[in-house]
């Protein structure tokens, strides 16, 4: 069965236009999706997805145009630029994004001539969660092929694999509002003193969201949860919980049979609840499992855009709504 979808008062979310040709989408309150990056008399910013993109507005203000490269409501894993949009990406004053999650990001940006050139990622530290679907394909060819190198192979990714999806844990996603006000102040120093302000103002709503997790999870039933794919690693690890994966660090990718049977066996150890799945990618896999396993599915957002689906207009609300979902499947007290 489905978990009644929770309502959060005051929601009025708005979808942004989507420019012919894939150009750039505005999403800021003051921005203008046909002004582009680089055209108006403000510090043109452009995010490659939401989170970049809630950070540079909030911290931002009134000083800061901001467009970004992934559209609502599109995986932003899979995005592929425009050539509009990869030119209009060399006008911005910066580029505020997180290196290895968008590939064709990453090349747009070391081509581009920005002068400012942000990377999310190397404002905190990635850490290494394992892709565990990619583990599970390596041992199930090794069991039915007998090459062990081609285990090995697939182990050895696994370890490589740092996970990107940082702004899932307040405390690193501060550190990364931190390291962007730095950036904005260097750039624009006219306007340096209110990107602190705003920064401060910022971060302090983080470390209060970190403390409503860290209280709202502490006594919990299980500590275990399932999820669509492996997006929660940090936050998992932050409030003592272990996120476990249909598929792997990519949402497109596929769970291997031997997966599926492993969740429905942990589901019966760990007294799972709930199988999460996501707003922007399939469900189909979230609730074959939970009806196969007899549990049930909710919501658990990645956060990687808000669209009419999300469950709240902006990054907190969202959080919020995360919160609320985690308490219910593991059974806080």
């Amino acid at each position: 069965m489905n978990v009644r979808r929770r309502q959060i008062s005051g929601i009025a979310v708005t979808a942004a236009a989507t420019l012919a040709l894939g150009t750039l989408t505005a999403c800021s309150g003051d921005s203008s999706a046909a002004g582009g990056a680089g055209n108006t008399d403000k510090f043109d910013v452009v995010a490659s997805f939401y989170p970049m993109q809630f950070l540079a507005e909030r911290i931002g203000g009134d000083h800061v145009h901001v467009t970004t490269l992934t559209a609502p409501g599109q995986e932003p894993h899979d995005l592929e630029l425009s050539t509009r949009q990869t030119a209009e990406l060399g006008e911005a004053d910066a580029v505020l994004y997180l290196k290895s999650l968008q590939p064709a990001v990453d090349e747009a940006v070391a081509q581009s001539g920005v002068g400012t050139k942000i990377d999310a990622a190397a404002l905190t530290t990635l850490e290494d969660h394992g892709d565990v679907e990619h583990r599970h394909e390596g041992e199930e060819a090794h069991a039915e092929e007998g090459h062990e190198e081609h285990s090995e192979e697939a182990h050895a990714e696994e370890e490589h694999a740092l996970d990107p999806h940082v702004w899932l844990d307040p405390v690193k996603y501060a550190e990364i509002a931190e390291g962007v006000a730095e950036a904005f102040q260097k750039a624009d120093p006219d306007h340096a003193a209110d990107y602190r302000k705003n920064a401060a103002a910022l971060t302090r709503e983080l470390d209060e969201l970190d403390t409503r997790y860290a209280d709202g999870l502490k006594n919990t039933k299980t500590k275990v949860f399932f999820t669509h794919h492996a997006a929660f690693g940090y936050l998992a690890e932050r409030y003592g919980l272990t996120q476990e994966a249909i598929s792997g660090l990519d949402p497109e990718s596929e769970p291997s049979p031997a997966r599926i049977k492993e969740l429905q066996e942990e589901a019966r150890a760990d007294g799972v609840t709930t199988v999460f799945y996501e707003t922007l990618v399939s469900d189909k896999t979230a609730k074959t499992l939970a009806r196969d396993a007899d549990l049930k599915t909710d919501v658990l957002d990645p956060l990687e855009g808000i669209t009419d689906k999300s469950e709240g207009d902006d990054y907190f609300q969202v959080m919020e709504s995360n919160l609320e979902a985690l308490q219910q499947a593991l059974g806080a007290k």
